[in-house]
């Protein structure tokens, strides 16, 4: 009854969608500069006042004809998806955990617990455990390079066709020939994302050493983007590509600025541990945690598919001082996100009987070739040979590397205040400077 009441209580107070689209669309908005056309899509190019010869060129760099132009945008779009749903749910249990021996509860742990890392110890049969929590973050970097000044270079498509060798006197399959087939559109980017998730969990002590579990997510997510875009034609001002004007006075520049805000359930993870052996100060713990893709894809509230985690689990109490070690593989469907291994090594010490201390080094190294690549630089052959990096991101692992540093705080009604914060450590996938998170948790 206590869980399905909970339950109902967050459907009740989710928030629906407040975006007219999908926030995967606003994305896209930044790479059209001419009204309900394609991305990177020449309007005044084809303006039906110029010659027909001008108009045959603004379909040049849409992701449809070129395929690296679609790699780019497709990459940016899928990485920020798949960072938001990957926001981490706090640890299943805490405070004091105990099992029966003869009917009379036995303490198994004196120490509130972790935040993030998981410990060993399960609740004990018919023991409840509830949390709600809000983290707030505010994406800063893409593989190490900041979101408010990303380069994105656009290159034109090869084009050929019957006769062109003869037009133009070289070998039309080389790219650079023609000649205006080394215009780039050079785009900065600039994109400013926060996130709210409001985490709801409630864990039950099946058996004294089963617990199971769910986490609802409630996800919020703010987006704000302005792209400067640049045509730069090969050797001096184009009659062929350009945002607006005409062949004799063409516009080269062209800007868009988009904004919006979606909320709603995120990916809903149910979980189970199981107690697999203890000794008077360790013990052995196995977990899986399954994440369904309920939240909008589209919006940006989800990944859009099926995840799913095992760990392993070693837990030591010294008194006050707990450590935990995690070890465990997280699977993905879909193509745009890679399995990983997964690592957590921590500890959480009391400081006082109402104080605890939590450490965490948490650890997400992605398994085989990332799925989220760069296009390579593009090489143009002539009048000269030269290469155009696409972008200021590089292609490289996009390993995650986080310390979890937090307190938690026993009130005398036996509520828990926990404040814990996340710092990245490395520059793999999109990361915020830090990630802060206040909640309460409470077992009965």
């Amino acid at each position: 009854m206590t869980r399905s009441a909970l339950l109902l209580a967050v459907f009740l107070i989710a928030p629906c969608s407040a975006a007219a689209q999908g926030l995967r669309s606003k994305i896209g908005e930044l790479f059209i500069f001419g009204t309900g056309q394609d991305a990177l899509f020449l309007a005044g190019t084809s303006d039906p006042n110029n010659p027909t010869s001008v108009q045959a060129h603004s379909n040049h760099f849409v992701p449809s004809a070129v395929g690296n132009n679609a790699s780019l945008i497709a990459f940016l779009t899928n990485a920020i998806g798949a960072s938001i749903a990957a926001i981490p749910i706090s640890a299943t249990s805490s405070g004091t955990t105990f099992r029966f021996v003869g009917g009379v509860p036995v303490q198994t742990s004196t120490s509130p617990g972790p935040i993030i890392g998981e410990r060993a110890q399960t609740l004990g049969k018919g023991r409840v455990f509830v949390s709600a929590s809000v983290s707030q973050l505010n994406f800063t970097t893409l593989r190490g390079v900041d979101l408010d000044n990303l380069r994105l270079n656009f290159t034109h498509a090869n084009a050929d066709f019957p006769g062109c060798d003869t037009i133009f006197g070289g070998d039309c399959t080389l790219q650079g020939i023609p000649t205006l087939e080394n215009d780039v559109i050079k785009l900065d980017l600039a994109l400013d994302l926060d996130v709210r998730a409001t985490t709801f969990q409630l864990t039950y002590g099946l058996f004294d050493r089963v617990d199971i579990g769910v986490a609802v997510p409630i996800i919020s997510v703010s987006l704000r983007g302005q792209s400067e875009a640049q045509v730069v034609p090969f050797g001096g001002p184009t009659a062929f590509h350009f945002f607006d004007g005409t062949p004799a006075d063409p516009d080269l520049f062209a800007s868009r600025f988009v904004e919006g805000s979606a909320s709603g359930i995120g990916d809903i993870a149910a979980r189970v541990k199981i107690g697999v052996s203890e000794s008077q100060s360790t013990r052995f713990a196995i977990l899986a945690d399954a994440r369904f893709a309920t939240g909008s894809e589209e919006d940006f509230l989800g990944s859009g598919h099926f995840a799913m985690r095992a760990l392993g689990i070693v837990s030591a109490e010294f008194g006050g001082f707990a450590s935990h070690a995690n070890v465990g593989y997280l699977y993905r469907e879909g193509d745009e996100q890679n399995d990983a291994v997964l690592a957590t090594i921590g500890f959480d010490q009391m400081l006082a009987p109402w104080a605890t201390l939590a450490l965490d080094l948490v650890s997400e190294l992605q398994v085989g070739d990332s799925k989220l690549t760069i296009p390579d630089p593009l090489t143009i052959d002539a009048p000269f040979r030269r290469v155009i990096e696409l972008t200021s991101v590089p292609n490289m692992r996009d390993d995650i590397v986080n310390a979890s540093v937090g307190f938690k705080f026993v009130t005398s009604a036996g509520l828990t205040i926990v404040a814990n914060s996340i710092w990245p450590l490395n520059n793999g996938g999109l990361r915020p400077d830090v990630m802060w998170t206040a909640g309460l948790e409470y077992s009965f």
